[in-house]
């Protein structure tokens, strides 16, 4: 096998780790606030919206520190030992108390801080600035498979049922656990790209910062604690650069998105009473049709990202378009009580009967017009801040996790009309910012072309 071909082996092993612990942990987080309703347990005080906006907080926080992380451990090993800390989150569920769910959250969000800050080094030190799109969507098509495994598995074990029990939820949460295992010991399997390959200058540097995270372990702690702080100084350096401040607009924006269909939305569906006795088992099912929205736009529009000549700007607007038509049917279809309902539901209707059909549409929109977002913004990052690709990720989820985290706070007390307006209008600016970044990243590759030639 080739250079190109091992590289490619890895984003595809990259992806199928991401996909079985996403299987499991986005299934649980799609469904959490639902079986903590269920619970039998009178002790147990637990909010999951709550603990989602603890998870994405801590989350926010532990980026500014995840750089040094990757940088001394290597990303292999940051990606196994932060995907433990998700699995022992999910293990949690089977006898949940108060205190140790919330103790899960925080190591949670230190955990995913550090695996998605290796994932996008893993990600760039893998690609060249003709693979980078297409790598980008391979990656998020398989990581979105989660979507649709998990929440399949969600529809066949809860037909049917009006109450989650205590055995539905024990057996559930095992299953989960197991198949999170299954995906942090994947990431053993990527090796290292063949640094002697015909490389780009900037790939070379970055594999060099890989074979130096490698020397780190091995060195002594002030210099592991020298680079540590580099790595720190890098991330804060960056997170005020022109390019990184057009983009955060738009990175906020898919935090906030993210907390609404991954926690917001299968809440909603579940609690209308108007979609009759399987409306718990429809969380799964929608969130099928978001995973199949997220594998569509991920493979083609990563793809079209290789051969398009017009950027990244047509994606973007496609995905805003997208999302507001699933916002206005949301707003027609769920009523505006449903995220905050009792267990027993809502029998409030909105402007329409509820139709499970529009519910599902409304799903399927959701994940396409994520994924139209998500792919673009890893494509453009993993271009200009390649050189430096561990904190550019690092600050990209520090924003993207600390919107997150504030869209789970404001959940648990603002009705469905009030989270949808917020997205509308952080869609909107989010869309306008990311189309002057994507011209300036357009410039200076044209910029690099032009001396290339010369």
């Amino acid at each position: 096998m080739g250079p190109e071909g091992k590289r490619l082996l890895n984003i595809v092993i990259l992806g199928f780790g991401f996909m079985f612990m996403f299987t499991a942990f986005q299934t649980c987080g799609n469904i959490e606030q639902t079986v903590i309703k269920s619970f039998n347990n009178t002790d147990f005080h637990g909010s999951g919206y709550t603990s989602m906006a603890i998870i994405y907080g801590v989350f926010s926080a532990s980026n500014l520190i995840a750089p040094s992380v990757v940088t001394v451990i290597g990303p292999q090993l940051s990606m196994f030992f932060s995907g433990l800390l998700y699995s022992g989150y999910i293990a949690m569920f089977i006898y949940p108390y108060t205190w140790s769910f919330y103790t899960a959250s925080v190591l949670v969000g230190i955990g995913a801080a550090v695996l998605w800050t290796a994932q996008g080094n893993v990600l760039a030190i893998n690609s060249t600035d003709n693979t980078i799109g297409r790598n980008s969507g391979i990656f998020w098509a398989l990581l979105q498979f989660s979507l649709f495994f998990g929440n399949l598995y969600i529809y066949c074990a809860w037909h049917g049922h009006d109450h989650i029990t205590d055995k539905d939820r024990q057996t559930v949460f095992i299953s989960l656990t197991v198949i999170s295992l299954v995906g942090c010991f994947l990431f053993f399997l990527i090796r290292k790209p063949d640094p002697e390959a015909a490389l780009p200058e900037e790939v070379t540097e970055s594999l060099l910062q890989a074979e130096s995270t490698e020397s780190a372990a091995s060195s002594s702690h002030q210099s592991i604690g020298s680079q540590a702080l580099d790595a720190f100084i890098k991330a804060c350096k960056m997170f005020v650069t022109k390019e990184m401040l057009l983009l955060s607009i738009c990175i906020g924006y898919t935090g906030l998105e993210l907390t609404f269909y991954s926690g917001v939305y299968g809440t909603c569906i579940g609690a209308m009473t108007g979609f009759g006795h399987d409306a718990k088992s429809l969380i799964g099912i929608s969130g099928i049709c978001i995973g199949i929205g997220e594998i569509l736009g991920g493979g083609v529009f990563g793809m079209m990202n290789k051969c398009s000549r017009f950027g990244r700007n047509p994606v973007v607007l496609l995905g805003l378009i997208t999302h507001y038509i699933a916002f206005y049917l949301i707003f027609l279809n769920i009523s505006s009580d449903a995220p905050l309902a009792p267990e027993e539901g809502t029998d409030l209707q909105a402007y329409i009967s509820p139709s499970v059909a529009v519910a599902l549409l409304c799903s399927f929109l959701l994940g396409l017009g994520d994924s139209c977002f998500n792919t673009q913004l890893l494509s453009i990052i993993g271009f200009t801040f390649r050189d430096n690709s561990a904190p550019a990720f690092a600050v990209f989820k520090f924003i993207q996790s600390i919107m997150a985290a504030l869209a789970f706070f404001y959940s648990n007390y603002l009705l469905l009309h009030w989270q949808l307006l917020i997205l509308v209008v952080f869609g909107f600016l989010g869309s306008i910012t990311f189309f002057l970044a994507e011209w300036t990243a357009e410039s200076q590759r044209r910029e690099t072309d032009y001396d290339s030639i010369g």
